[in-house]
Order: structure tokens, then sequence, then C-alpha cells
């Protein structure tokens, strides 16, 4: 590899290094608004999207300039392929926390509410599977990787079970018609925030041994004790 496209390279990482930080903290913010009925941070949730959407835009101007400009091959190649799929899937994740954050302006403006179902435990499986997607890129570790793909069908599962949930208490009380309604919008987020881990998760395995993942089956995570 040439000194000039080592530097580059190690530039790119910690540029995606601090995207793959703003975009969960963005999620970690949301999250917190929603559950603590907490306008301002939801607000500036929403104000910092702009942020991920430059810094977007940057890293794939950065990643297209290096492949024009140093024709990588083999490892530095795939680094930079993943790269720019992972930086989508950030920039995604970051419009699907200001998504949340919006919900959580307009039920803070409702009457408080118990949640009758598990949002607090869905959002936290969907945050653990972004942070160890995000730390299995940095720390190229594939077997994270390939246990955060595991996990992505037991997020899909509490959300239908949230969703069965909200349509029998809005067919009781159509009173909670409004709240409920923007309470199934953050779980559809929160079901979008943990695919696009996945896909960060699969592109960190090709990223490391080269191998395309995304079509694996259930059967083949059960095996990897996922």
């Amino acid at each position: 590899m040439s000194v000039h496209l080592q530097r580059q390279i190690e530039r790119l990482k910690k540029d995606v290094v601090s995207l793959c930080a703003l975009a969960e903290e963005q999620v970690q913010m949301a999250v917190r608004a929603l559950l603590n009925r907490d306008e301002e941070m939801a607000r500036r949730v929403e104000r910092r999207d702009m942020e991920i959407d430059q810094r977007e835009v940057e890293i794939e101007e950065e990643c297209l300039k290096t492949l024009a400009l140093h024709q990588p091959v083999a490892g530095d190649l795939r680094f930079i392929v993943s790269a720019l799929k992972i930086n989508n899937d950030l920039e995604r994740i970051g419009d699907m926390a200001a998504n949340i954050a919006r919900k959580a302006v307009t039920l803070a403006t409702l009457p408080p509410l118990d949640i009758p179902f598990d949002l607090q435990g869905m959002a936290d499986k969907t945050q653990t599977m972004l942070r160890d997607s995000l730390d299995a890129m940095v720390n190229s570790n594939p077997a994270l990787a390939n246990s955060v793909c595991a996990r992505d069908d037991e997020v899909d599962r509490m959300k239908h079970e949230i969703r069965a949930k909200a349509e029998a208490l809005i067919r009781q009380d159509a009173r909670h018609l409004t709240a409920m309604l923007n309470l199934l919008a953050v779980s559809r987020n929160l079901e979008r925030i943990a695919d696009h881990a996945t896909n960060i998760a699969e592109d960190v395995v090709y990223m490391i041994d080269g191998e395309i993942v995304r079509h694996r089956g259930d059967s083949y995570y059960s095996n990897q004790g996922g």
C-alpha cells in the first residue's frame, strides 16, 4: 500500500468512527427524550440530523476520491466499499433517530400514559445491536458482527407484539389512538435501526473476511451460537 493510500484510509476510518459515535448518540438521545417526555432533547436531536447528513456526504466524496486516485485492491478495496455502505446506513440511522424525536415531541404534548408494552426493552435491544455492530467494525470482530445478525429476528418479533397490543388498546379506548399511533411509529423506526445495524454487521464481515453474508438464513446464525 502506498503511503498516500494508507493515510487516506486511516483518515476515512477516523471519519467513519466519528459518524458512528454521532449516530449512536442520536439514537440514545431520541429514545431518552421519548421515555422521559423531554421535548427540548427531542428537538436537539432533530436539529443535529443535518450534521449527520453533511458528514455522510463528505465521507462519500472521500471514498469516491480514494477509489479514483489510488485504485485500491484486495482488503483496501473491501474497506472502502464497506465504508461507503456503512456510511449510508449511518445516515439512515440518523434519519430514524430524528423520526423518533419528532414522535417524542408529539407525545410530550399529550397527557402522560403508561406504555402498555415493552418499548423500553425493544429500544435497549436495538441500541445494543447498533453498539455491537459499531464495536465489531472498530475492533475488526466478525464474530461479534455475526451475533448482531442473529439478533435481528428478536427485534422484529418485539415489533409485532407491540403492534398487536397497541391495536388492542385502540379498540378498547379510542382516546388512546394518537398516542398509540405515535408509539407504533417509534417501534417501526426502532426496527429499521436494527435492520441498519444488521446491514453494518454484514458489511463488517465482508470487510474483514471478504465473505458476503446478507442472504444467509436463520439456521446459519443459530449454528454460530448467536
